[in-house]
């Protein structure tokens, strides 16, 4: 049974990198196509905003890219879930953006590239509920050391208990 979810995984995975690298080269290919065919765009802005979404793919495709054994064809390893949440899925946003991006710079000029900024504004969105959620909980857990005698049930037996 566990195999069988593991053959799964390994397949949702490739299926997810296979989708992922094609879109990749599909919209890299139209603007550097764009760049040189139609209308020059800033190719430093390209290297500098793009290489985030090329290192985000290089990690999700080492850890999510599902191994075999090369002598069997059998299943070593399904990879890391990509449909997780968390920084897998962010790393899946900052592609997406990055992929955004460099199709409004295609059709808007240069202009385009500020669409990219939602990438750090969301990771600042992020981090401030994260940070603003560990107070939350240092505040619960100094309150719960002060207030345990005021909260805490009452002691005996069930039948007392619900007498009470």
């Amino acid at each position: 049974m566990a195999q069988k979810a593991k053959k799964e995984l390994a397949k949702s995975n490739a299926a997810a990198l296979n989708n992922l690298h094609i879109g990749a080269a599909t919209v890299h290919a139209i603007f550097l196509l764009s760049h040189f065919l139609l209308r020059s765009r800033s190719l430093l802005a390209y290297a500098l905003l793009s290489a985030p979404s090329l290192i985000c793919q290089y990690v999700l495709e080492t850890s999510g890219r599902p191994r075999y054994d090369p002598n069997t064809k059998a299943l070593k390893a399904s990879g890391e879930d990509l449909s997780a949440q968390g920084l897998t899925e962010y790393m899946f946003d900052v592609v997406w953006v990055t992929w955004a991006s460099l199709v409004a710079v295609v059709l808007f000029g240069n202009w385009g590239w500020l669409l990219w900024v939602v990438v750090p504004a969301y990771g600042l969105y992020l981090g401030a509920g994260l940070f603003g959620m560990g107070r939350q909980k240092m505040a619960q857990m100094q309150g719960l050391g002060a207030d345990q005698g005021a909260t805490a049930p009452p002691q005996g037996n069930r039948r007392s208990r619900r007498a009470a």
